[in-house]
């Protein structure tokens, strides 16, 4: 008996002395002071810094609030543009507008739209698209027009965001240097790009090796003319004709 009272108190004080050395560590965790938290380290791109404006158009008035504005053309290589007369255009492709490209707005109108010139922007009840000048273009006062959006139920939903820039990107991206926008006017590949520059000299219709962005092989349709370009930690270091798109 006495052996096995004596084992007993022998388990009890270990079973206390285990308790009280927690007991102590909980205490000094919570009552030291606080360690400062290491934040990850992220590289910011001077690109991401851009601000891009947004004026999210809700109505063809706020559409026509653009006239006489010039806006600068962001999805290069998909918005095909039209003939314009007489308040309607004829949907009779006259090109493709390209990035970088500035364009005077005129005026903003809607019209139905046949079933082949509802590729980008669907059709609705009707498409709004905004008439326009290139100034830049061989004819400057030719007028022609662009979908830009759609009414539907009596609503609108507007893409003009998505497809223009409204500040002049030669300034907004001033950073990437005249050799850089050089060839981006030129719709021209030079080593050394990122892959947002080279969107914007050969449109963004392309289709890519992997999700790795910046680092993969992307094959850039390019007006029909199909470029495959290699990146690697953002940078273009090969590029290539490919008839393979």
């Amino acid at each position: 008996m006495q052996n096995g009272a004596k084992a007993g108190i022998g388990a009890t004080l270990l079973v206390l002395v285990v308790v009280g050395v927690r007991v102590g560590m909980i205490y000094r965790e919570r009552n030291a002071p606080e360690k400062a938290v290491a934040k990850p380290y992220y590289k910011t791109d001077d690109d991401d810094l851009v601000f891009l404006k947004k004026k999210r158009q809700s109505s063809l008035a706020d559409a026509k609030e653009l006239v006489g504005s010039t806006l600068w053309v962001s999805a290069g290589g998909q918005m095909d543009y039209y003939a314009y007369a007489g308040h309607r255009t004829d949907y009779k492709s006259k090109g493709v507008l390209l990035a970088a490209v500035p364009l005077v707005v005129k005026d903003a109108f809607e019209q139905v739209a046949p079933k082949t010139a509802t590729f980008r922007i669907p059709g609705g009840e009707k498409q709004v698209l905004l008439v326009f000048t290139l100034p830049q273009s061989p004819s400057p006062t030719v007028e022609y027009a662009v979908p830009v959006g759609y009414k539907e139920a009596g609503g609108y939903t507007f893409y003009v965001d998505e497809i223009f820039f409204y500040d002049d990107p030669h300034e907004l991206y001033k950073h990437w240097g005249p050799e850089t926008w050089k060839a981006i006017d030129e719709h021209r590949v030079i080593l050394g790009m990122n892959e947002r520059q080279v969107q914007m000299a050969l449109g963004q219709v392309s289709k890519s090796t992997s999700d790795a962005y910046g680092n993969r092989m992307v094959v850039f349709a390019n007006l029909g003319k199909p470029f495959a370009v290699t990146f690697v930690k953002n940078h273009v270091t090969a590029f290539r004709a490919d008839q393979g798109y």
